[in-house]
């Protein structure tokens, strides 16, 4: 917008590129930390503290103990944890993440550590992928501050979703390698090492959107320069990240059939999470609400279209008549911007890919990019008098789609038009006075106060669990229930009172709260599930159970003539007491009783126990033979071997669930697996069995499929390696000559 001098240095450029990437970096630290001083818990909410963090703590205790592909058999339906594929067992970046987090305290601390990082990692890629695409480095660095704030990102993903996030962070990286390495200003392990880590997190968005900016570089760099060559290599390093990344998601894929997964709804919309293309007019309003529905309503009471205050505005101050002729060099990020705007408006459902307003932060990303290219090449103050009435114009259009969505909130929207109007004429007159510098720090530091007042004065989108954030309190304060615990009861019903929301989580777990414990619970976080499993105790994604679960544990099986209870190897039963209130008058089952509950845990929950003591304790897992006798000889929960004998035929049925993977062997011939009522792992043993060994291993489907891809993958790369070292060896000489050529004043 102002005169800028010529950079006559390579070295000036480069540092001036490093100190702007380093300043953005450091205004998104210091905005989230004023953030997380003002509130502690403020990123550990919701899908955070209730499943991330559990699963971080969890994988890491097992990493530690050398179990790389854990199945934990104890938590059920949530311990097939390659099934459940957001666990990042196959992201380097991820696995330190696991293994450090044991050793942390302060899970909420642990939280905000680990998104503020990946906040600092999405910024430098904003950052990078607008360098590349022409803008000046000042205006790439508001548009890679701005990004971490925008309204999706601050209200969801930063609260709660914390797995997006990181997809997010890697994505736009790739993003720019992929640029660098089309443009041969890069080599192919930086755009497939940040593919890989994208795909890898787990996260569908993420791998969707990673195809995507691969994709719309792809055709956009085509379109630029209308050499094929490029292209193909980029093709080529995005198909051998998705090989190397296949394993990922193939055991899920493969295992959807039992879970929750198996019954793709089809194409639908019911507007949930989806966002109308009107919601772009709340995009520089930070006090603007949006009509998008989601869990708070019709109305989602946060700004969550919310963008950046100078946003919209700042359009008024670009050139529209020299635009054009960028539109081929913008391609990438229009049509980036463009299938953003498209997925986003609906429908809501897509078979298994579900609500579009997830995508919303990468909207931002795009519009933010566009912008600070725009303004970099053709931001102008000539006509100063009309741009600054198109830009009032602008911001009365803003307010006027502010007070449609919240007239609730007119008070706050007319303070954020003053608030709009003031820092944006202070910022046009910096600029109009050439100093580029401190207006674009300016812009660049006016996230943080903005950032305070929406989250001061918003409440959260998503739940609070309101886990205790320590550990070590956490354990203090819940019993020792060694063994393996079932937990019957509805979070809806736990915090009824203060009294029982300041205590439930000292007797009662939901979501990953046991992972916290590290205790053997049942009860645990899991968006895939285990369809029939779940339909047995009527359990949901967190733990709730309904009333009948009580009757259905304890109900013998037609077959093995054993319990639920007996089957699963159960130790104890918790029953929470607001769940149900006549649990004195509910039948105690034979081999149970009532044991003493120490208050404040006996205010909440009534505790069953095996009178002879645990049976989890068990050398293997088998829980009922049919005309056998086994004798276990080792056992793991991927592996157990047993010695059988069964003269007639019988049947050993085993206290797992029965998820594809499983495989066993009599005496080293193959044996078929089978699932009792869908539900527990059982084989049946031909007439003669003497003294056979039984072996049952379990191997996530898809992992020698997904391990051959990984291996082509990794051939692919090595050749697109050896193909750039020859390219960048054969430029040299060319290089050298241009150099001779031209002289010292080249530099």
């Amino acid at each position: 917008m102002t005169h800028t001098p010529v950079v006559t240095s390579v070295e000036t450029s480069r540092r001036e590129r490093w100190s702007w990437g380093l300043g953005s970096g450091v205004v998104v630290v210091l905005g989230f930390v004023a953030i997380l001083v003002s509130d502690h818990r403020f990123f550990y909410l919701d899908d955070t503290e209730s499943g991330a963090v559990g699963n971080w703590l969890a994988l890491g205790r097992l990493l530690r103990e050398g179990q790389f592909l854990p199945l934990v058999t104890t938590q059920w339906m949530a311990g097939n944890y390659p099934v459940e594929g957001q666990g990042g067992l196959w992201n380097p970046v991820q696995m330190i993440v696991n293994l450090i987090s044991p050793s942390v305290d302060d899970l909420a601390l642990l939280a905000a550590v680990v998104k503020i990082f990946f906040a600092v990692v999405l910024a430098i890629g904003v950052y990078r992928v607008a360098l590349e695409y022409g803008s000046r480095p000042s205006w790439a660095a508001v548009a890679a501050t701005a990004t971490p704030f925008a309204g999706f990102t601050l209200f969801f993903e930063q609260p709660s979703w914390v797995t997006s996030l990181i997809g997010m962070a890697w994505v736009i990286n790739a993003w720019a390698s992929a640029v660098r390495y089309a443009r041969g200003t890069s080599g192919p392990l930086p755009v497939f090492a940040f593919l890989y880590l994208a795909i890898s997190v787990g996260y569908v968005h993420a791998a969707l959107m990673a195809g995507v900016a691969a994709g719309a570089v792809m055709i956009g760099e085509y379109l630029r320069a209308r050499a094929l060559m490029p292209v193909l290599r980029l093709g080529a390093v995005s198909i051998a990240a998705a090989l190397c990344g296949a394993v990922t998601f193939l055991p899920g894929v493969l295992t959807s059939g039992v879970t929750w997964r198996s019954g793709a709804e089809g194409t639908l919309n019911d507007n949930f999470l989806v966002v109308p293309w009107s919601e772009t007019f709340s995009a520089s309003l930070p006090s603007a609400v949006t009509s998008m529905q989601s869990w708070s309503g019709e109305t989602t009471t946060a700004p969550v279209t919310y963008v950046a205050w100078f946003l919209v505005p700042a359009m008024a101050f670009v050139d529209w008549r020299r635009v054009p002729t960028v539109v081929r060099e913008l391609s990438g990020p229009l049509i980036v911007l463009g299938a953003l705007l498209l997925y986003t408006a609906g429908p809501s459902d897509i078979g298994p890919i579900r609500w579009p307003g997830r995508l919303l932060p990468f909207v931002a990303v795009a519009l933010l990019i566009i912008a600070a290219v725009l303004l970099s090449r053709f931001g102008t103050l000539r006509g100063l008098r009309g741009r600054l009435t198109a830009a009032g114009v602008i911001t009365g259009v803003l307010l006027v789609r502010a007070l449609s969505s919240g007239p609730q909130l007119a008070g706050r929207h007319l303070l954020s038009v003053v608030f709009v109007v003031v820092l944006g004429g202070v910022v046009v007159a910096v600029f109009r006075a050439r100093r580029t510098t401190a207006a674009t720090a300016l812009l660049m530091v006016s996230v943080i106060p903005v950032a305070l007042y929406q989250v001061h004065n918003y409440r959260p989108v998503l739940s609070e669990w309101d886990f205790p954030s320590s550990q070590q309190q956490a354990r203090a304060e819940f019993p020792d229930w060694t063994g393996t615990t079932l937990q019957l009861g509805d979070r809806a019903l736990s915090d009824r009172s203060p009294e029982e929301a300041t205590d439930r989580w000292r007797a009662q777990v939901y979501g990953n709260y046991a992972k916290v414990l590290d205790l053997d619970y049942v009860s645990a976080y899991t968006p895939v599930g285990h369809e029939a499993f779940a339909e047995l105790l009527c359990v949901a994604y967190e733990g709730t159970t309904c009333t009948d679960a009580y009757r259905n544990v304890f109900r013998p099986d037609v077959y093995t003539g054993r319990t639920t209870a007996d089957l699963m190897l159960l130790d104890r039963v918790v029953v929470q007491k607001a769940q149900y209130p006549m649990w004195r008058q509910m039948p105690v089952p034979r081999g149970w009783r009532w044991v003493d509950v120490p208050r404040p845990q006996s205010d909440q929950v009534a505790v069953l126990e095996r009178v002879d003591g645990p049976v989890s304790t068990q050398e293997g897992t088998v829980s009922a033979t049919v005309n056998a006798d086994v004798e276990p000889v080792r056992s793991s929960d991927v592996d157990e071997t047993l010695r059988v004998s069964s003269a007639a035929g019988g049947s050993v049925i085993f206290a797992r669930l029965a998820w594809p993977g499983y495989t066993a062997t009599l005496n080293g011939q193959p044996l078929q697996t089978k699932g009792l009522g869908d539900t527990f792992l059982y084989v049946d043993l031909p007439p003669g069995t003497t003294d056979a060994d039984l072996e049952l291993t379990f191997r996530p489907p898809g992992f020698r499929l997904g391990l051959a891809a990984m291996g082509a993958g990794i051939v692919v790369l090595l050749g697109l390696v050896v193909l750039d070292v020859r390219r960048r060896f054969s430029a040299r000489p060319q290089s050298a000559a241009r150099s001779s050529a031209t002289g010292p004043s080249a530099l």
